[in-house]
């Protein structure tokens, strides 16, 4: 069966964007593909300076995990630094990695554009992703369109190995759906916890109606017309049929019908789509020594795997550490 690997990064609280761009594939590829799934904490430091915040929104990605439908009979499920050996590949890959190949990443732009920090662990950010992929022999990691060029890069960092030392990785093949390829945020850009401009799966019915009042409009008055691709409708799409947003497109456009009767509309669809799994996790919450055997035992069989793959590295790179071991 073939091998299908993703994370999510716990620097803040999950999102919407988070499960349509990445979790609900995980869910859906269970039965298609032997899954692994972690929380790549370590990535997190690129940016989160708060350990409290960090640990708490780790295992908090844990619970949602869960509670959104991963089954840890079905799928491993781990915490990245549980697994030491993706440091460790991690170097091992940055000295066949081109500076230059991580100077052209697309989201390191971004972010340093928008005034985040240029520390040396968001520019080898990719490397680090490389290793996470490449220490399972991943086929298929399912992820949104926004990290389409760093699996080209953990493809690319992986041919450079092979190469050098031989053929020793697998190389792995995005899954991204073009239906939910970009999911927008309040504001119109893409949604993401370094923009602020998430609505949470989890998060109480209040404030799930403020981030969803929060979102980005124009000033049309309430009698007037209004453009029916807006941001509203682009996130009402998520979780609406095909007649329930003509409706609502249908409406904008004949006047009458206000910004804010569309967002009540669309908290009711949240809430109503996400019902189930809010109700599991308040359960899973009261439960966290089932959370943690999940934990322990994910993290035990993904260092099985781990351990055996660095052996196989190491020593095609002509490290004796563990070839006479």
């Amino acid at each position: 069966m073939k091998r299908s690997l993703s994370g999510i990064q716990p620097s803040g609280i999950l999102h919407i964007g988070n499960y349509f761009g990445a979790i609900k594939q995980f869910v859906e590829n269970q039965d298609k593909y032997e899954g692994f799934y972690f929380v790549v904490d370590y990535h997190a430091l690129t940016s989160l300076k708060d350990p409290k915040a960090l640990r708490e929104n780790t295992y908090n990605a844990i619970l949602d995990f869960l509670a959104l439908g991963l089954d840890p009979e079905k799928s491993t499920i781990f915490v990245q630094s549980d697994v030491p050996e993706h440091t460790e590949l991690m170097w091992l890959l940055l000295n066949v990695t081109p500076v230059g190949l991580l100077e052209r990443g697309v989201s390191y732009k971004d972010k340093v554009a928008k005034g985040i920090s240029a520390n040396a662990g968001l520019l080898t950010y990719p490397v680090l992703q490389a290793a996470d992929i490449l220490l399972y022999d991943t086929n298929i990691v399912p992820v949104g369109k926004d990290q389409k060029q760093h699996i080209e890069f953990a493809r690319d960092i992986a041919v450079k190995f092979n190469e050098t030392y031989g053929e020793v990785f697998t190389l792995p093949e995005p899954q991204i759906l073009e239906s939910v390829a970009v999911i927008p945020g309040t504001d119109g850009q893409k949604m993401s916890k370094s923009y602020n401009n998430t609505i949470q799966m989890f998060a109480s019915k209040g404030q799930l109606k403020k981030q969803i009042m929060s979102i980005v409009t124009d000033s049309t008055p309430l009698e007037e017309p209004k453009n029916p691709e807006n941001n509203v409708t682009k996130i009402y799409e998520l979780f609406a049929s095909e007649e329930e947003l003509a409706a609502m497109k249908e409406k904008f456009a004949a006047g009458g019908y206000g910004y804010g009767h569309a967002k009540k509309e669309l908290l009711n669809k949240v809430l109503e789509y996400f019902g189930e799994a809010r109700t599991r996790r308040e359960e899973l919450a009261k439960n966290p020594e089932y959370v943690e055997e999940v934990l322990r035992k994910g993290a035990e069989k993904a260092r099985t795997l781990a351990i055996a793959k660095i052996k196989e590295v190491k020593k095609a790179a002509g490290l004796l550490g563990d070839v006479y071991k």
